[in-house]
């Protein structure tokens, strides 16, 4: 099975209000050397045998994310065989 990796987020330009929250918040846990935290979107998507880059930037585009307000990227998500994958 092959993994795509697609990564959605807000524009520079757009305002991220929940960025700005966490960053604000930074500082009561001891945390002052940041300057700016932009949240976004994670989707994976598993191809059965190669992976489709095509179909997974179309799929990005019409379905996954706002084009006016939002960028997206793909990335073919090399680890995803592996078993022994480690998360917080």
């Amino acid at each position: 099975m092959a993994r795509v990796v697609v990564d959605v987020m807000l524009k520079p330009e757009i305002l991220d209000p929940q960025g700005q929250a966490v960053a604000n918040a930074l500082p009561r846990l001891g945390v002052s050397a940041i300057s700016s935290v932009r949240i976004g979107r994670r989707i994976e998507i598993e191809f059965d045998g190669e992976p489709d880059l095509d179909t997974a930037r179309e799929i990005a585009d019409k379905l996954l994310a706002n084009p006016v307000i939002e960028d997206f990227s793909i990335r073919v998500d090399e680890q995803a065989g592996d078993s022994a994958q480690v998360s917080a």
